[in-house]
Order: C-alpha cells, then structure tokens, then sequence
C-alpha cells in the first residue's frame, strides 16, 4: 500500500512536517549528491480575462541534484502574484507539538504492537528498530503516525531529502520575492484527516506500510521518474490506482480535498491576480484530479507546454 501512501500521505500532508518533528528521520545519514538531471513536471493553467492560477504538482522530497525549478514552471512563479501551497509549515517546535496531540493515542490504549494482527507483529518491530529506534518507541502512536514515520523515515536513507523538495524551493523563492504565501489548507487541519481515519483504516495502513516498505525504494524511484518526465498518467497509476481498494482513505486523503480546493481555485477566478499553486502531484493526475472536479465546476485547466 505505498503506492497508497503516495497520494495519501506524501502529497496529503507534507509529510516531512512528521519526520522534521519526530526523531527517527533525524537519525539517517546523508547520502551523497548524484549528478545534475534535468525535470520537466507537469504544469497546468487556469486563465480567464483577468485571473491566472498556475497548478504545479509537487514531491515532497527529492534527491540532490535533480533541477525543476527553471523554464515554464519558473516562468509561472515568476509571473505570479501570490503563492499556495497545502499548507505553510509552523515552526519544528509548533509542528512537534501538534503531531503529540493528534498522532499520539489516548492514556490507557494498549500499546500499538499489540493491536497489530499477531502475524504481523514482528515485520513491524523490525520496521521500528530498522530505522535504529527501540522496538517499542512506536507503541504510544496512533496507528496512522506509525504508518507516516514508516514510510518516510526511510527515504533519508535512500538520498532523498525535504531541502531539496519543491515546498521549500518555492518557500525560499517566495519569501526572497516578497510573495505574499498561504496555505489551502492549516497542519491543523491536515493532521485530522489523518485522525478521522476510522480505527480499522488506521491500522490497516500500517500493515500495509509495513508489508510494502521493502519495496519503497524501487517504487519511490518510479515515481519520480514520472514526475521529472511530467507523465500524470503514469503518476495517476503509480500513485492513485491503489486507493480504489481502500475507499474510505481516498474519500477523505484526496477525493473530498481534491473538490474542496477545485471549489477555491474557482472562487478565485472571481478575482484578478495571477496565483501559483503547488500542490502534491497525486491531486493532479487520475479521474479524482482537482483538474477533474475543476471540468465539473465548468472550469478549463490547460496543460502547460514547455
């Protein structure tokens, strides 16, 4: 279920908001650069007489030297006058202390390993001390915190890194241009969707992020590639084709916010001004895309040619 997770927990919460708060992600050594390659991701646009809305899909993490940030996707932020992003990240303290409240369960649940299935108990210790933490150091989580830290402690290990993902690059930028910066959504609200997962979907991420983890790195690997190609029908059955076996993730990870942002997105067409959104490239490939539910709202999003 990693290629589940993508949608749901990568371009869903930036999900290195967790692993900057949590100490496993801190833990993984550095991995050295590899050469420079150049990216073309895909870019779309939503224009009227007035009003441009640029919609760049992102990875939340990358490896060195991959470079995206040039040609028509520059050219689009350049021309734009504010910034979107999922959300705008609190400071590691602030995010630290929202991830306690929400992602840790309640006095007296009893501990995570031994709600797990039995035969599955073992594959999720390993997972745990893998990542050079004590066996039981997840024990306290709500299942589907244990499923994020998982799934994207790892990728420190495998090269990639938050620094050299596209929401800090268009932070950074943002903040150098003096663009005003907001989110379509706040951590507070990312985090309880996560937590309005029932207790059943909960845990079955995490068996499925477990049962998945060793093949994170070929997986991961395939979705950048279609990413750097700028391919959103390989990225829509990389990232999103799995979510049809488990409905109640989807509706609440990327279906219902993929219509609450096509909704806004529309608004804003109300006003004059050119917006660059970037949102995590899961919401803008396959038949749930905010460019889906955009074409239901009679709004037109033109994919950009480079």
């Amino acid at each position: 279920m990693i290629r589940t997770l993508r949608p749901a927990l990568r371009p869903a919460l930036s999900a290195l908001a967790l692993c900057l708060s949590l100490p496993a992600c801190a833990q993984q050594p550095a991995q050295p650069a590899r050469a420079a390659n150049d990216a073309d991701p895909a870019l779309w646009v939503v224009k009227d007489k007035d009003t441009t809305v640029y919609l760049f899909g992102t990875i939340h993490v990358l490896k060195p030297g991959l470079t995206w940030f040039d040609e028509a996707v520059k050219t689009a932020f350049d021309r734009s006058d504010e910034v979107k992003l999922e959300i705008v990240m609190p400071d590691a303290a602030a995010m630290q202390g929202l991830v306690q409240a929400t992602g840790v369960a309640a006095p007296g649940t009893p501990p995570l390993t031994q709600r797990l299935p039995e035969a599955k108990r073992a594959a999720f210790t390993k997972a745990v001390t893998d990542l050079g933490l004590p066996a039981n150091a997840l024990d306290t989580f709500k299942p589907w915190l244990a499923a994020t830290q998982l799934s994207v402690a790892p990728l420190s290990k495998l090269g990639y890194d938050s620094d050299n993902g596209p929401e800090q690059v268009i932070t950074a930028a943002a903040k150098q241009a003096n663009k005003p910066l907001t989110g379509l959504e706040t951590p507070e609200q990312q985090l309880g969707f996560f937590g309005s997962l029932s207790d059943k979907a909960q845990l079955d991420f995490l068996v499925s992020t477990v049962d998945e983890l060793p093949k994170l790195n070929d997986q991961m690997a395939s979705m950048v590639d279609d990413w750097a190609k700028g391919d959103p029908d390989a990225l829509a059955r990389e990232m999103n084709d799995e979510l049809k076996s488990s409905p109640e993730v989807a509706k609440v990870l990327l279906t219902d916010r993929n219509a609450r942002w096509a909704a806004w997105i529309k608004q804003r067409m109300t006003r004059p001004g050119t917006v660059f959104v970037a949102v995590g490239a899961g919401h803008l490939a396959g038949p749930e895309s905010v460019q889906a539910h955009l074409a239901k709202l009679s709004v037109k999003a033109e994919r950009v040619k480079y």
